[in-house]
């Protein structure tokens, strides 16, 4: 099966994109199918009153994986993006603490703050900080740009020196490996919350992840001036400079397939149907087609049973990430007690986690919740004089619980958990008078990511990151049923995050290429050797 020269991508948040900017790249005629009017999925924008809002990522961590991706199309970080490194990289409130903690730039003057918590754990945390570091290097240079469509790359001196320590830092929990480190709760906390970016906690992922902490502390903390809608911005016209036709408002119904004499499948994807902007059914053929829309939505409603690598039997058995309620507040006035990064964490934890991935799941109350309030960065996200605050309010993936709307619109649930985290704010942070200053508000629910986004259980971010879940654990980025048929975003390796998204739409380019390496492609990319492989 070789020759292909068309291409489908269905999905146009950031790995779909980049996908499709990669693939044109390759000499691909690429059709981008987006169901919303706009672009950017999970990485959305809402404007409303002169306040502009990102509805989804805000944290830009692993640059060099931007800046490369960047690069792969000839371009850089720097000359698509204003980057601004954020000084604290954030700020922790605690429940039953009334001072709060900053993570600084300088990772001394951090290690100091933590010292006068605990003293003697700056020598234990720079200690964890190297491990840290390594864990990092390792990861980046056999594992996250690895397709596994083959072990073999993986069978390297150093993977195999290290085989011993890669297997305890699998099996282990992360909370279990940080209690080797430090005992006081609150740095316990700094580091395990990194899980949470996992789709996870801290008792469930693998210790593997305390990687992250690098990110934190060493890579640093930046701001794209503008907001992420930036980012996509970006990647989009970079896109459509490689020939990618984009179409939004085009919601996809069918993955169409063919049969052939080819194996083992002999079943090949021949393109996709899809339903446009005015409502008439149409059908798209294609060498191949890619989705980076949520892989259970993929599987389970756009394949034929029969045709299914992941049905729903396999979805029965997996971990899905937490759901989130997200509040966007128009606020009149500074807010200086909150950094451009704010966490207030709850001091019963396993609680808290439990609430939301137990068998019996509910709504934690109070929660740990995740503020942003990029004003302190960038003017240009309201008004002068004023400020806006995105809230994410983790929860268990329900749907049921309901979704949001604008001005208190939205199903109560929801609703009462903005109002919690409004007051929650406003008492933690000392900000006694934010309620009365909220002129523009809008929530989301698990509903909406359900319904909007076609979310497995209405997750905020896609399978966790358990350990059967993680790295070949994880769904394969090509179907098993279906010839031409790949996958690309948080669902499928190397998982979830902007970053892991960008690295996706490169581990497509190489399944197509059949290159099995595990260290990143070549800057800028460059026309295969031979034709692509599907």
């Amino acid at each position: 099966m070789t020759g292909a020269t068309t291409a489908v991508v269905i999905g146009g948040g950031i790995a779909g994109l980049a996908t499709a900017a990669l693939l044109g790249r390759e000499g691909y005629q690429v059709t981008l199918l987006e169901a919303q009017p706009e672009v950017g999925g999970r990485a959305g924008s809402w404007e409303h009153a002169g306040f502009r809002f990102d509805t989804g990522p805000s944290w830009y961590l692993m640059p060099e994986v931007f800046d490369h991706f960047f690069k792969l199309l000839g371009t850089s970080a720097a000359e698509q993006l204003e980057l601004r490194r954020l000084d604290p990289g954030y700020r922790v409130f605690f429940e039953k603490h009334d001072d709060s903690l900053d993570i600084h730039a300088d990772r001394e003057r951090t290690l100091a703050a933590f010292e006068l918590i605990e003293p003697g754990s700056r020598a234990a945390i720079a200690r964890y900080l190297a491990s840290a570091k390594d864990t990092y290097r390792m990861a980046t240079s056999r594992f996250l740009y690895g397709t596994f469509a083959s072990y073999r790359p993986l069978l390297t001196r150093d993977v195999l020196r290290r085989s011993g320590r890669l297997a305890r830092l699998l099996l282990q929990p992360l909370d279990r490996f940080i209690g080797r480190y430090v005992s006081d709760h609150r740095i316990r906390q700094v580091l395990g919350y990194p899980a949470v970016f996992l789709g996870s906690s801290p008792y469930a992922t693998p210790s593997m992840y305390h990687l992250m902490s690098h990110l934190d502390f060493e890579d640093g903390v930046y701001y794209p001036l503008g907001g992420f809608t930036e980012v996509i911005a970006s990647i989009a016209r970079l896109a459509e400079g490689e020939g990618v036709q984009i179409v939004t408002d085009a919601t996809v119904t069918a993955i169409t397939v063919e049969s052939t004499d080819e194996k083992p499948s002999g079943v090949r994807a021949s393109g996709v149907r899809y339903v446009d902007a005015v409502g008439i059914e149409q059908h798209i053929a294609a060498d191949i087609v890619v989705s980076a829309a949520d892989l259970h939505h993929t599987e389970t409603q756009l394949l034929q049973p029969e045709h299914q690598s992941y049905p729903e039997s396999w979805w029965n058995t997996r971990v899905a990430g937490p759901g989130a309620v997200l509040v966007m507040l128009g606020v009149r006035g500074h807010i200086p007690e909150l950094a451009h990064h704010s966490l207030f964490f709850t001091d019963d934890w396993r609680d808290n986690f439990g609430r939301i991935f137990s068998d019996t799941p509910s709504i934690p109350t109070p929660a740990s919740i995740y503020v942003c309030r990029p004003g302190a960065t960038d003017d240009s996200v309201a008004p002068d004089g004023d400020e806006n605050l995105f809230v994410l309010v983790p929860l268990p993936a329900d749907p049921s619980i309901g979704g949001g709307g604008v001005a208190g619109t939205g199903d109560d649930a929801v609703e009462k958990v903005a109002d919690d985290a409004i007051r929650q704010i406003s008492e933690w942070a000392g900000i006694p008078d934010l309620a009365d200053r909220i002129v523009v508000r809008k929530t989301v629910g698990p509903a909406d990511f359900a319904d909007t986004l076609n979310s497995w259980k209405g997750s905020a971010l896609g399978p966790a990151h358990v350990l059967k879940q993680s790295a070949f654990l994880r769904g394969k980025n090509v179907s098993s049923k279906v010839q031409g048929l790949l996958y690309a975003g948080s669902s499928t390796v190397p998982g979830i995050g902007l970053p892991m998204c960008l690295i996706s739409a490169e581990l497509v380019v190489k399944r197509l290429r059949g290159d099995v390496s595990t260290t990143p492609l070549p800057e800028p990319l460059r026309e295969p050797v031979s034709e692509p492989l599907r």
